[in-house]
């Protein structure tokens, strides 16, 4: 059985002439893909090894052995790049992995199922948890402690405290 790979990176576009990308990290140190080994595509078939790595303003600059050229650094633009999920450090209390919410059932304060976990999203303002129920359109919720008070990764489930503007809307009928 393959281990299950968690996204850690997304390669950008090219950067100079030399084979250089921007690289987009979602570790909490962008430097740890140095850390990992080589990092691999969704489907395994390819593999990349960070050579070089810098900060730059929101992002890494970094160069992949092998490539050289800008043409090679173009062609990669957009690439998900995954390490096993054991090769990641424990998380600590009250931090999880997104892969480790996604899937996980969704349930009110007072046990109503609401749907299924299905992304987590940062557009740049903290976390979002998004929410898919059985029928109808998903729900894009703040992932904070006062929307989400519990997270019960091994009993399959987080816990919502609906804002009061969404409990208030009527149902779709």
């Amino acid at each position: 059985m393959m281990s299950q790979l968690v996204c850690v990176a997304r390669i950008g576009a090219a950067h100079g002439v030399r084979g250089a990308v921007k690289l987009w990290t979602f570790t909490e140190d962008p430097f740890a893909v140095r850390r990992y080994g080589p990092l691999v595509t969704q489907d395994g078939k390819r593999q990349f090894e960070v050579a070089q790595a810098r900060e730059a303003k929101d992002h890494l600059v970094a160069t992949f052995k092998g490539v050289t050229t800008r043409d090679e650094a173009e062609r990669l633009n957009g690439i998900e790049l995954y390490v096993a999920r054991e090769k990641l450090p424990a998380t600590d209390e009250d931090e999880y992995y997104h892969t480790d919410l996604i899937g996980l059932a969704a349930v009110t304060t007072t046990g109503d199922a609401l749907g299924r976990v299905v992304a987590v999203h940062n557009f740049g303002a903290g976390d979002i948890i998004e929410i898919a129920p059985p029928t109808g359109t998903t729900l894009l919720l703040p992932f904070s402690n006062a929307v989400v008070p519990e997270v019960n990764v091994a009993g399959g489930r987080v816990v919502i405290a609906l804002p009061q503007e969404i409990e208030d809307e009527p149902s779709p009928s």
